[in-house]
């Protein structure tokens, strides 16, 4: 495109039209913008002229006066002409459209087609069905066990997501939808999908069919009252970015959701390009998607593109000729927050033709328009550049530049010199009324969020017509509750607690858990806690000569994950005692006593003592003493307060005329391999299974698809890692053993080298043990191929020990004794190039 001048008609009416407009207006690549039919904002913004002869959805009309005025560049606003298939409209006339084409955008015109895509591409999101006729969605609602969300198929204007609080507004709500077509046609098939709890976010996202580039996350306000009460809109304010959506969470989107929904259009052979509006729930299980729109978002648009630092004429021009990656643009380091101001009666039938009174709005705020009318202002000529009105004039001057705060400058909202005529009076009767449901939004920028909110509400103030109504809780919710700076003015003396660190809460914890941790006595520790740390004798433990000692750490990892979405925490302590204890054993070491930290940015007792209450039990089963830990609440350290971390250390000993393990030098080709059988998962490659779990849709709370029993897929993932300390301790004091690996992170492949010497590996044969069904359920739903799969899981052996052939059986008894299931997995073999050779892997197919 390079020297072309870009002519724009730009489709739609609303607040999202207008900021659109102003900021296409900032490029130096747009000669003109035409906007259909525009309202009483977008006609005073440079380069913009409206027109309101043409119909939005006469395709043909919008084609001739394109065509009459050289236009290069569609931008369709609203989802209507998308849905009706503008995009393929005009590709077909060879004009540039920067939106999808009619079979991309059922994306936004279907849910329950882009719910049914969704499952197609294991996008994680909601339990859903879908239904077309009303008794069998009446039965539905009887039989599910959670709340629901109906969503009307077609288009709703925003408005057609009922969250009915109990099964009765639920069932009143299906017959408005499908019965009594609240919504008309759009009732026509209706969403019956999963309530979600967390945090909402949208995302606004480029693409030119292959690469995607998102603006930073917002967050809407659907709900048409404070505290999200009262019937959905479309949207009633927004703000960004939002703290929730960390570079971690970012990123999950991208990969999990965004890139593979691009990926899968193509391949459906419907390519998106335009911009891709995607809804997100942040609930425990992670993100999961709520829906796509096709188009710019109303009032995330508002609220975003004072936010984007570059070329939005250039990047619609990439995305529609597919060179999207060679753009480069970004956000400023600031907050934006936007503030709707509905007509009386919104988001019903609302009162039009009430006129508006605008005062002139503070620095780094816009006013936006959407149902305002107005004349449209008398262009002159001055020095050879057109002169229009400013947003607002009553007299004063134009509305300045937002402040950069030390950032690359931003553009003024008024790119070329303005000139005032006094017979527009943005005050006067004559000049603007109201015109739609949503009539006007104040979106500013600063430095805080609180500054940016705090702005837009004195813009809000600005405006003023009759039954005017707007929320009051914008951005409301992600503001920290106290401000310490106030208390220390109002004289109020700080505390621990007030930083959020409850000393009370903490005592009560070391009250409960004190019972517990007795429990883990043995010889050489009482395990009594309240010192300032553990002491261990170890003579009293039968060391009458100085051992060796052997120490080691270990956490739970990812798993913990799973233990917080479904509350159930009474396994992961014994997961970080099996975790280190094993860890010990294997260099033939009895574990003595073990220390943990327990991290959390608020604690709460009833959780923290369902942890401890497990780590004593796997103390006990290692008969390990609990001696010593550490409770640390740290406030804001996670992203929620739920949220917790636990690692701990344990020490263990060695008699001196015992050889430390692995014997390495004892070691020999021919040399035996036995495997001792694994309780599952254990506490190993959790976020490949989470990752596994979202995209089949299955959450913690499902039935497990591998079980007999009736559990959850939650339940069955927590069953702990199995503990072989004693067992392991009884062929390793007969001598019976040369070395051991407890297989964890790694797997068979890089757990079972360890143990051997240079010269030496591992040959093993997949046909000897069972693999357990959960394994084998994971492996098939992520299609994880089998080196994959030898190296992230256990495979169903949790230790695996080399012993000589005259041993072998002997151990074998001795574990069995013991109540271990164990075989011959392998031999040892001189090694050539892997240290470890799983044979028949194909078993595992």
């Amino acid at each position: 495109m390079e020297g072309e001048q870009l002519r724009i008609l730009l489709v739609g009416s609303g607040g999202r039209e207008h900021a659109l407009a102003w900021k296409l207006g900032q490029s130096p690549l747009v000669d003109v913008i035409y906007t259909v039919p525009g309202n009483g904002g977008t006609a005073l913004v440079p380069k913009v002229e409206n027109v309101n002869n043409i119909s939005m959805d006469d395709f043909p009309a919008l084609l001739a006066f394109a065509r009459e005025h050289a236009i290069n560049l569609v931008v369709p606003g609203p989802e209507v002409p998308l849905v009706a298939g503008i995009g393929s409209f005009f590709r077909a006339a060879g004009i540039r459209c920067f939106g999808p084409t009619k079979p991309a955008a059922q994306m936004e015109g279907s849910k329950t087609f882009a719910k049914d895509f969704m499952a197609r591409h294991n996008i994680p999101t909601a339990k859903y069905q879908n239904f077309n006729d009303y008794e069998k969605a009446r039965q539905h609602l009887d039989s599910v066990p959670y709340n629901v969300v109906l969503k009307a198929s077609g288009l709703a204007a925003g408005k057609g997501v009922i969250l009915p609080s109990s099964k009765e507004e639920a069932h009143e709500a299906l017959k408005e939808i499908i019965v009594t077509k609240e919504f008309g046609s759009a009732g026509d098939e209706v969403v019956i999908e999963e309530y979600l709890e967390g945090e909402e976010l949208s995302f606004l996202t480029f693409s030119d069919g292959h690469t995607i580039k998102s603006l930073p996350p917002a967050q809407d306000h659907k709900q048409v009252y404070d505290d999200d009460k009262g019937p959905n809109t479309g949207g009633m304010g927004a703000y960004a970015p939002t703290r929730v959506a960390t570079p971690q969470l970012i990123e999950e989107i991208h990969r999990t959701v965004l890139q593979p929904t691009i990926d899968g259009m193509r391949k459906e052979r419907y390519p998106f390009v335009g911009l891709l509006f995607t809804g997100f729930m942040v609930t425990k299980d992670g993100p999961k998607t709520l829906e796509y729109n096709v188009r710019f978002g109303d009032p995330e648009t508002q609220t975003l593109l004072p936010l984007m630092d570059g070329d939005l004429a250039e990047v619609m021009v990439a995305c529609t000729e597919g060179w999207l990656d060679a753009t480069n643009f970004g956000a400023y380091s600031l907050f934006s927050a936007t503030v709707v101001a509905a007509a009386g009666g919104y988001p019903g039938p609302c009162v039009r033709g009430d006129t508006i009174n605008l005062t002139a709005p503070p620095a780094d705020t816009h006013i936006f328009h959407a149902g305002t009318k107005g004349p449209t202002p008398t262009k002159t000529q001055t020095d050879g550049k057109p002169a229009l009105q400013p947003l607002h004039n009553d007299g004063q001057a134009a509305v300045p530049p937002l402040q950069n705060h030390g950032q690359k400058p931003l553009q003024p909202l008024h790119t070329h010199d303005v000139h005032l005529r006094s017979s527009h009076n943005f005050g006067s009767s004559k000049v603007l009324t109201t015109s739609g449901g949503r009539v006007i939004a104040a979106t500013s920028t600063g430095n805080t969020l609180e500054a940016a909110i705090s702005q837009a509400y004195k813009g809000i103030s600005t405006i003023s017509f009759a039954n005017m109504h707007f929320r009051r809780d914008i951005g409301k919710r992600s503001l920290r509750p106290e401000s310490k700076s106030t208390k220390r003015a109002n004289g109020a003396g700080l505390t621990y607690e007030s930083a959020g660190v409850s000393i009370s809460a903490g005592n009560s914890l070391v009250k409960r858990i004190t019972p517990l941790v007795a429990s883990t006595a043995r010889p050489g520790a009482s395990a009594e806690i309240g010192g300032f740390g553990g002491v261990f004798d170890l003579y009293e433990a039968g060391y009458k000569t100085t051992p060796n000692l052997v120490t080691g750490t270990d956490g739970v990892g990812t798993k913990l994950k799973i233990a917080q979405a479904i509350g159930k925490h009474d396994t992961i302590g014994i997961d970080l005692c099996a975790m280190n204890v094993n860890d010990l054993i294997v260099q033939g070491a009895e574990p003595l006593f073990f220390a943990d930290t327990y991290t959390c940015s608020k604690l709460d007792v009833d959780v923290a003592e369902q942890v401890i209450k497990g780590l004593c039990a796997g103390c006990r089963e290692a008969n390990c003493a609990l001696v010593g830990g550490e409770t640390a609440e740290m406030p804001g350290l996670f992203a929620t307060d739920d949220e917790y971390d636990i690692v701990g250390a344990t020490t263990g000993a060695i008699p001196r005329d015992r050889t430390a393990l692995p014997d390495k030098g004892a070691m020999r080709a021919g040399d035996v391999l036995l495997g001792l059988a694994s309780d599952g998962c254990h506490s190993n490659g959790f976020s490949l299974i989470r990752k596994i779990l979202e995209r089949t849709g299955i959450t913690f709370h499902d039935r497990a698809p591998w079980s007999e029993d009736n559990e959850s897929v939650g339940q069955s993932l927590l069953t702990p890692t199995r503990i072989y300390v004693k067992p392991l301790l009884q062929v390793v004091r007969k001598d019976l053993v040369k070395g051991m690996a407890h297989i964890t992170g790694g797997g068979l492949i890089e757990n079972v080298p360890r143990m051997l010497p240079k010269h030496l590996a591992a040959e093993m044969d997949a046909t000897a043990w069972l693999v357990p069904k959960v394994l084998r359920w994971l492996k098939n739903q992520g299609s994880i191929d089998n080196l994959e799969f030898a190296r992230v899981w256990n495979t169903g052996l949790g230790m695996v020990l080399v012993v000589s052939q005259e041993h072998a059986q002997d151990a074998m008894d001795k574990l069995k004794g013991a109540g271990e299931v164990v075989c011959v997995v392998g031999k040892v073999i001189e090694r050539e190039e892997e240290g470890c050779i799983i044979k028949n892997m194909h078993v595992w197919e």
